[in-house]
């Protein structure tokens, strides 16, 4: 069943570049091994995180495919289609293939700040378009837009595909109200690391992780522990990532996961504008705690 494979940590995959700019397929490769041997539950391509902005559609049909063929199964798979122009998306949904593809993320459309109304329409033609199981995602601080909870349940109650919600509103009232009034099986997903814990202790199924690209052994086990009911075990490493959690986001995502990968020796810290490196201060601060996690991880 698709629910038990959203349970649990899911790792939003970063796309490393070489110094040339071009993906560099021989890392990515090397970073889907090292979240299958690490305990992440499932993989996502093409999301925020991997700067899909600033990918070539070809790039996206490469580095999608490269991941199908790089994981051969080991663990479910969701790609990322989303968008501000709604037949463009619909017609990439009704004509993709997706082999080897468990479920679509798609983002509430940004820039144009649709009305309520207007995406409850965006999505249902989405989900209208396509057999494929939908996961709505809800991240107002890039898109502009709150998706509020009442449009969220009249999609999980109405249109049988839409499955989920990536939640990162950071309003644990709205999320609440979700949790609290959604079908049975409509899962709610936690978008931001820092409030994994607490949200899975409201009913949440576990988190699409940024900090899982590079610490996926360690953040999978707390989501683990937090969904059997161990909040003292949870906790604790809860708040061993907290500080690491907010360094990551101060110059933006993904260039403090970037930083913590190149560090641990599995990237180059490269970005495709308009997104950089983090600064020299942040970089030293990042490298400094990885160092502390990975002591008392030992």
């Amino acid at each position: 069943m698709l629910h038990n494979k959203l349970v649990g940590m899911g790792v939003a995959l970063i796309t490393p570049f070489k110094k040339d700019g071009s993906v560099d397929f021989d890392a990515l490769g090397k970073l889907v091994d090292y979240q299958i041997d690490n305990n992440t539950d499932y993989l996502v391509v093409c999301g925020t995180t991997s700067e899909v902005p600033t990918l070539t559609q070809s790039e996206r049909e490469q580095i999608t495919q490269f991941v199908i063929k790089r994981n051969a199964g080991r663990l479910p798979l969701v790609v990322g289609i989303g968008g501000y122009n709604t037949g463009r998306i619909v017609e990439r949904v009704s004509k993709a293939d997706f082999n080897g593809i468990d479920a679509v993320l798609s983002v509430v459309p940004y820039y144009n700040k649709p009305s309520q109304e207007g995406m409850y329409q965006h999505f249902k033609a989405i989900a209208a378009a396509t057999d494929m199981p939908v996961i709505l995602y809800n991240v107002p601080g890039r898109t502009g837009a709150n998706m509020s909870a009442n449009t969220t349940l009249r999609l999980a109650h109405e249109l049988n595909n839409i499955v989920a919600v990536k939640e990162a509103s950071g309003n644990f009232h709205q999320i609440d109200e979700i949790i609290k009034n959604k079908p049975q099986n409509f899962m709610v997903i936690s978008g931001d690391d820092g409030v994994t814990f607490p949200l899975i202790t409201l009913g949440a199924v576990g988190v699409i992780s940024v900090i899982g690209n590079a610490f996926p052994k360690e953040f999978s086990r707390m989501v683990r522990l937090a969904l059997r009911g161990d909040l003292v075990g949870a906790r604790e490493i809860h708040y061993r990532f907290t500080e690491l959690m907010e360094l990551l986001c101060v110059d933006g995502n993904p260039a403090g996961v970037k930083s913590a990968l190149s560090e641990m020796g599995l990237i180059e810290n490269i970005l495709r504008l308009p997104l950089v490196p983090t600064t020299i201060a942040t970089k030293e601060k990042i490298s400094e705690i990885i160092k502390k996690i990975k002591l008392i991880s030992q």
